[in-house]
């Protein structure tokens, strides 16, 4: 006994060492009184537990000061020390939970669909140009506009918003024309594919009408008209432009044919008709977009008032405005509005017309071409009908030739003059034969 003795940890009452193994052995035996059956909080009071023990240990020389500075009072101690157990308790609980915020917050963002940038031209009512990249949320927030808005101008979305549209919102015109897509407001406007041809031609349409010098002192008309025509002329003119390089091939080809029938001229014709088919398609529905707006007066008011102060009623779309100046700045404004679209619907309307009427005669050279060939069809059957009808008649006549060809004595061979009356008789019969069946034939009308 004295020899084991030797061997136990023999601690004061009053150490701090003592008073660690306490607490620990206290909790543990807590945590396993609270939670005896559950796997989970089994884990989970091993883990408070480890770190009860760690904070115990780390806590014991703290501890060890206080009692050597004369703190004798043992359950102030001992609720100094529960009171940190829960404080770490308490902080590893909020460390957790701040982890599982983060967690779930970087599984958001890997989740999340990326706002999509969209890289631009923009350009002032000064006529200055320059390329910058914006993203959706921002665009949005600059422009007043919605979020279903930006579809019809969305540069990823051009196989589906292919019809041309001028939609007029509160703070900004949306322009979708043809390859043309862009965004009016009030001092910039923001052109998306300015690669491509259309976004070209408009700015190389709308640069000179923002120039001072080419429009003596500064723009004629204000700067959300300017891009409105700008838009409307370089959209015009690029499919008259069109109509004007197939006009005379379509001609060439009506001239040739149908004396022509080659391969090389059908093919032409069918990639000219092809052509005046998209082309007659997009003025139709870019002259049907200049009547929808026309005819609907609160989408000209409303372009009207888009950078004053002024209000549409919803009674009868009457123009309101604070100052009366801008009253009838805007009211002049719309007749020039609507002068300028009847201006461009006229030459839509002319470069439609003249492309249908292209088309039409196109189709109709088709027609005539393909009557022609039916013609030149019919007369190849006749002529074998009637290479038919002959050999016909000369089966006839080999079928006697093949019957007097046996070898069997028929006593005729005898006679002299057998094989030329024979011969006669076969020549004569085919011939009649030949005959009677094409009189039949015309009889019917089958020739």
């Amino acid at each position: 006994m004295a020899a084991n003795a030797s061997y136990l940890l023999q601690l004061p009452v009053r150490s701090p060492e003592f008073r660690v193994l306490v607490t620990g052995g206290y909790a543990i035996f807590r945590s396993r009184m609270d939670f005896p059956f559950s796997r989970k909080n089994h884990a989970t009071s091993l883990r408070a537990r480890k770190v009860r023990v760690v904070e115990c240990v780390a806590k014991s020389t703290e501890l060890e000061a206080l009692v050597k500075d004369g703190g004798d009072d043992d359950n102030d101690d001992g609720d100094e020390v529960r009171g940190d157990d829960e404080k770490v308790v308490t902080h590893g609980d909020s460390v957790s939970s701040q982890r599982s915020v983060s967690a779930s917050g970087g599984d958001s963002l890997s989740l999340g669909i990326r706002e999509p940038v969209y890289e631009v031209v923009e350009v002032k009512t000064c006529g200055t140009v320059a390329k910058r990249k914006i993203n959706r949320r921002h665009l949005l927030k600059s422009s007043g506009l919605r979020p279903r808005d930006i579809r019809s101008v969305d540069p990823s979305l051009w196989l589906t918003n292919s019809m041309p549209a001028l939609l007029v919102r509160e703070h900004a015109i949306l322009l979708n024309l043809g390859s043309l897509r862009a965004i009016v407001m009030q001092e910039r406007v923001l052109i998306f594919n300015y690669n491509r041809l259309g976004g070209k031609a408009f700015i190389d349409s709308l640069l000179p009408r923002l120039n001072p010098t080419s429009t003596n002192g500064g723009p004629s008309m204000p700067f959300v008209l300017e891009v409105v025509e700008a838009a409307l002329h370089s959209r015009i003119q690029r499919l008259e432009h069109r109509l004007w390089d197939l006009e005379p091939r379509v001609q060439a080809l009506l001239e040739v044919l149908p004396n022509r029938l080659t391969a090389d001229i059908l093919e032409e014709l069918r990639i000219s008709k092809q052509k005046l088919v998209e082309l007659g398609s997009r003025a139709g529905a870019l002259k049907q977009m200049l009547l929808d707006i026309l005819e609907d007066t609160h989408e000209i008011r409303q372009i009207c008032i888009i950078g004053r102060n002024c209000v549409l009623k919803k009674e009868n779309d009457e123009i309101e405005c604070s100052v009366p100046l801008d009253k009838e700045i805007a009211e002049e404004e719309e007749e020039e509005i609507e002068m300028l679209l009847e201006n461009y619907l006229q030459r839509c309307e002319s470069c439609h017309g003249q492309a249908e009427r292209l088309l039409d005669s196109a189709k109709e050279m088709e027609d005539s071409i393909a009557v022609n060939l039916s013609s030149r069809r019919l007369e190849v059957s006749r002529f074998e009908l009637i290479l038919q009808v002959g050999t016909f008649c000369v089966a006839v006549g080999a079928l006697v030739a093949g019957i007097f060809g046996m070898n069997l004595r028929s006593y005729l061979e005898e006679h002299v003059f057998a094989f030329w009356l024979t011969t006669a008789g076969i020549i004569v019969g085919a011939v009649l034969a030949f005959y009677l069946m094409y009189w039949y034939l015309r009889t019917r009308k089958i020739l």
